[in-house]
């Protein structure tokens, strides 16, 4: 290209540039609407600092405090060991909303806004399964003139438009980073209940727990984790964050309970693979294969069987367990949901209830074993892990489907009956030992009191 013909090119660019913002250069920001970018006319330049602004002060810096293990003679004293971020949703009564892992295993809770001023903050319920926690500002006779930031329905959203992560990432103070919303319903990234907006707004070490929002200043998501695949973890623009519409019911759970009150269906799912598929001589490969449905369960009475292939629930389309396992752990007790479904190629739909837990989570059956969320059965002479239920205490300890099982509580366990026997006779945190893919792996599973 010679450079005539660059500057050509150029010029031509310029104008149609300028063809473009003409009808925004002559809009003042309260003018403008869906069809122009934000123009700031005293400055003379293109912003969404306006919409934004109001929305920062509510963006904090959230640091945890555990146990010391220094010889120092302060050793009991609580020391920092995590830092993220987390976003004031109720400035009145100083609630904010950040990530479990953020805070988990913490003993004291501190938080900085953007003023500079730094208070203590209790926890007041943490979610696993949706890596959400609540916190609570403690008042220290300051007056608190909190900032909040306002919400908006997740599921408005669509694929494109602008998203800004806030957050304090590596250290740094406040800081905002733009990009779009890649992507809606993402799940399969393990066995908890998912339901990610993916976006490509940098998101690093630090931002956990910081809100997403869109181009208003208004929450969408909590940024939760990111894919990357440099040595160093960076951001490698794929991100994801807990949406508005999960973050929502699982704060007013914890703030109501302390903890998230959720029903069972009494079906396990596995994901639809394109090996499965072609076994199954399906021509889609997104999908929720029923993996186990209980006897007597509301799964039962809805009709659902082992190999059904559920398509869509409650309207929205499935891509794998995960979207099944994200609208179940936001389903009130008692609710029904709509569920479409495939059974030797045909379509078909039925209503599925979500019932309230059943004391005793353990049910042994003619050839199988469901405990605590897991389904075990007898494969060639061990014990195996073949689902696992999304957000279940199995899921929370971190077994996964494909798990041999060879002892609980310390004692070797020779079938699944007696490992559930092992289990029913457990309480607190109890050691499963197994092997996962040839290696010896050890989890807890955290057995209720109760059970």
């Amino acid at each position: 290209m010679t450079l005539r013909s660059t500057a050509a090119s150029t010029l031509a660019l310029a104008a149609a540039l300028l063809a473009f913002a003409g009808p925004v250069l002559a809009q003042s920001p309260a003018q403008s609407g869906p069809s122009y970018l934000p123009y700031d006319a005293r400055r003379g330049v293109f912003s969404f600092a306006a919409g934004l602004e109001a929305s920062l002060p509510a963006v904090v810096q959230v640091t945890t405090l555990g146990q010391s293990r220094g010889p120092s003679s302060d050793a009991d004293d609580p020391k920092p060991y995590a830092s993220g971020s987390g976003v004031i949703v109720d400035a009145a009564q100083g609630i904010l909303i950040t990530n479990n892992h953020v805070v988990e295993n913490g003993r004291k809770f501190t938080v900085d806004l953007t003023d500079g001023r730094l208070f203590d903050a209790v926890l007041v319920g943490a979610d696993k399964a949706t890596d959400i926690a609540v916190l609570k500002i403690v008042p220290d006779g300051r007056p608190l003139n909190l900032k909040q930031v306002q919400t908006v329905d997740s599921d408005t959203l669509r694929t494109g438009d602008l998203a800004f992560a806030v957050g304090y990432p590596l250290g740094l103070d406040q800081t905002l980073t733009m990009g779009v919303i890649s992507g809606l319903n993402r799940s399969g990234l393990g066995d908890a209940v998912e339901d990610y907006i993916q976006t490509d707004a940098a998101v690093n070490s630090g931002n956990s727990g910081g809100p997403l929002l869109d181009s208003r200043g208004r929450l969408i998501g909590i940024n939760t984790s990111i894919l990357s695949g440099g040595m160093g973890g960076g951001n490698d623009g794929i991100a994801f964050a807990v949406p508005t519409r999960i973050m929502l019911y699982v704060a007013d759970q914890l703030r109501a309970h302390g903890e998230v009150k959720r029903g069972e269906t009494g079906a396990i799912f596995a994901s639809l693979t394109a090996e499965r598929a072609r076994e199954m001589r399906l021509g889609i490969v997104r999908g929720a294969v029923v993996a186990d449905v209980a006897p007597g369960s509301p799964a039962e009475r809805a009709g659902l069987r082992d190999d059904d292939v559920v398509t869509r629930i409650q309207g929205r389309p499935v891509a794998n367990a995960g979207s099944v396992n994200a609208t179940v752990g936001v389903a009130a007790p008692g609710s029904s949901l709509n569920v479409v479904y495939l059974r030797a190629g045909h379509e078909a739909t039925t209503a599925l209830t979500v019932a309230a837990p059943v004391e005793g989570a353990i049910h042994i059956g003619a050839d199988r074993v469901l405990a605590y969320g897991a389904t075990l059965r007898d494969l060639d002479g061990e014990v195996q892990v073949v689902a696992v239920e999304g957000g279940s205490a199995a899921a929370q300890g971190e077994l996964i489907a494909g798990d041999i099982i060879t002892s609980v509580g310390g004692a070797p366990v020779a079938d699944a009956r007696a490992a559930a026997e092992a289990l029913r006779g457990s309480a607190g945190a109890t050691a499963i030992e197994g092997r996962r893919n040839g290696d010896t792996v050890t989890v807890n599973l955290e057995i209720p009191l109760t059970a």
